[in-house]
């Protein structure tokens, strides 16, 4: 019966130009990457800093490594979660690096899902309201879901929106949080996040701000919108991730001292998983304190994102945002799966993404850009993009 019901639930989204599937993905080249055999330019990684694509960093990293340190920090092993034997002394000197730059305590996750499901569920609940914008990652869906709070989600980026309904509903609620990432994974937009910090000291809310494609790409550090704004002291819980732009593994969370005893103690995700191993945990160190001085390559990637953006404007191909991540909105899902399949018979690995991660009538190649491209990678991609959509 099962097997019947799962084929025809399959056989629909194949109809609908929705079906998924996994590639098989090769040896890396720098900014190359083989894909099901072919050797394509990457465009649709999260390797924002050209960290994870630079061979030569992987080699310092590994040169460090000594009879001495293989274990503690070259461990693959990290034998326990964290409550347990696993809080090795590469977390204690990360957390205490995160709360330098940030000026706050940090805790480390296993990774951004981890961090999202685990805090909003640990800290919302009954008599309280989660106010969401609309275009939140699953991560955070799925963490308001495991709340017992009541969960609204306001249209995206709606600040006014978002005042009316505090306006006539903060009374009623015990505790009310914000919820929003700081650059939006599919849009490449920004939040407003001084007006919701606005909201935030009027109606006595607590704010959660998800910086996971913002750091390592904006501020003077690297350390987010939060920091390029000069608010990061007025964010209550920020959520920053290793896994994209520094090229590893694993999440942390900025809180007051208070918030991370509590999180120790109720968080499930934090307390019911194996932690991270020491390599993962010693490279995540190093490559932050890399990170919080590479101003080049954070100007590099935001002058290649204004080129592309322009070039599709210029070419009356709709697109979003204004960070690293360049929508080129097609609207058809089949057009989109189409398009993405005569730039990969060319050499480039850009991926369509398709309802429901987007809105219907919305599917679009997103270009996820990386400082390790230069703009003559790019350039070949043009004539191709403009010739399908003309078909």
């Amino acid at each position: 019966m099962i097997e019947h019901e799962l084929t025809q639930e399959l056989s629909e989204l194949k109809t609908n130009g929705s079906l998924r599937g996994l590639k098989a993905i090769g040896s890396r080249d720098g900014k190359w990457i083989d894909c099901d055999g072919k050797r394509l330019l990457n465009l649709s990684s999260n390797d924002y800093m050209g960290y994870a694509s630079d061979e030569e960093l992987a080699k310092q990293f590994y040169a460090q490594q000594s009879d001495d340190n293989v274990l503690d920090e070259f461990g693959c092993g990290s034998t326990g979660s964290r409550l347990l034997s696993g809080n090795h002394t590469g977390y204690t000197k990360l957390e205490a690096r995160l709360e330098e730059l940030y000026g706050n305590s940090a805790l480390v996750f296993g990774s951004g899902y981890h961090a999202n499901i685990g805090i909003l569920s640990a800290l919302a609940g009954r008599g309280d309201l989660i106010l969401a914008d609309r275009l939140v990652h699953a991560s955070i869906l799925d963490g308001m879901r495991l709340t017992h709070a009541e969960c609204r989600r306001y249209p995206h980026l709606d600040a006014g929106h978002l005042r009316k309904i505090l306006t006539e509903k903060r009374s009623d609620y015990r505790r009310v949080f914000i919820v929003t990432e700081s650059i939006f994974s599919m849009d490449g937009d920004t939040a407003h996040l001084e007006e919701l910090v606005e909201l935030k000291k009027e109606f006595d809310l607590v704010l959660y701000v998800d910086e996971a494609h913002a750091v390592g790409v904006r501020g003077q550090q690297g350390l987010g919108v939060a920091e390029e704004l000069g608010i990061i002291s007025d964010i209550d819980v920020l959520v920053g991730t290793f896994g994209k732009a520094l090229a590893g593994l694993g999440a942390y969370a900025i809180c007051s001292p208070t918030l991370k005893e509590y999180l120790i103690n109720k968080s499930r995700s934090l307390i019911f998983t194996t932690a991270l191993p020491p390599v993962v945990v010693h490279w995540n160190h190093w490559i932050l304190e890399r990170m919080c001085s590479d101003t080049v390559r954070r100007k590099e990637l935001a002058s290649l994102a204004g080129l592309v953006r322009t070039k599709l404007i210029d070419m009356g191909v709709p697109t979003l945002g204004d960070s690293h991540i360049v929508p080129a909105i097609i609207g058809d899902n089949q057009r989109t799966v189409d398009l993405a399949g005569v730039l990969g018979e060319n050499g480039y690995m850009a991926l369509a993404v398709r309802p429901p991660t987007v809105p219907p009538n919305t599917a679009r190649l997103r270009f996820s850009l990386s400082a390790s491209l230069e703009w003559d990678d790019l350039s070949g991609m043009f004539p191709l993009l403009a010739e399908g959509r003309a078909q």
